[in-house]
């Protein structure tokens, strides 16, 4: 890493819990993750929800250079990090110079489109068990890997409750029906889904309620 040009020119240490920048600040900066991790958030109904935690190899930061609005979310340091700090001259000479950023760049801020339509479909249900049915199907599918007992996604109850901006124990409670109905378990891990057709099944019943009430 020390003998990385672009670290020497660019690179910066920052400790965890650094506030890299709040939603709202004005943005003249964008990062690329080197080491460590940096968790996004955003304010949503007075509650602070993680949107993502982004890993080596990630940047983010760059919608305020692009656009020149304030910052859309939060970013703070989760493990310590290691991070180029890129202005807008030079990220606009990086793209223009290299076709392969920019292709990388275009299908990244692809993906977290689609992120975000997930997120936002998320936000629009409004009973608690949708919402950890909800996100429990979609990591499955963006991250899940399989096990012996069915599908595997690392995620702590503490994150999982982060991601859809409710309190860890109404959380617990819809694990804990989830676990007397087996549909999923609780490893040291994370979540195991035992069925993941039945769990969507479960969502579509759970979205019919919520939208035609008892009947």
């Amino acid at each position: 890493m020390a003998d990385d040009p672009l670290y020497e020119r660019f690179g910066s240490e920052f400790p965890a819990g650094h506030e890299l920048f709040r939603e709202g600040d004005s943005g003249k900066e964008m990062y690329v993750i080197q080491s460590g991790k940096v968790r996004i958030s955003k304010q949503v109904r007075d509650v602070e929800t993680t949107l993502v935690t982004l890993g080596p190899g990630e940047f983010f930061g760059e919608m305020s250079i692009l656009n020149n609005e304030p910052r859309s979310a939060s970013a703070t340091v989760d493990a310590p990090a290691k991070l180029l700090v890129i202005d807008p001259r030079t990220f606009e000479a990086m793209v223009r110079g290299n076709a392969e950023i920019a292709v990388r760049m275009i299908k990244k801020l692809a993906a977290r489109l689609q992120e975000a339509d997930s997120q936002i479909e998320n936000l629009l249900l409004r009973d608690h068990n949708s919402r950890v049915v909800h996100i429990l199907t979609h990591l499955a599918n963006k991250q899940g890997r399989p096990c012996d007992e069915g599908i595997a996604v690392d995620v702590a109850v503490k994150d999982l409750a982060s991601k859809i901006g409710i309190e860890v124990e109404p959380v617990n409670e819809v694990l804990n029906k989830l676990i007397r109905a087996k549909l999923i378990k609780i490893n040291e891990t994370g979540v195991v889904i035992q069925d993941v057709a039945k769990l969507r099944e479960f969502l579509e019943f759970l979205e019919m309620k919520e939208k035609f009430g008892d009947i």
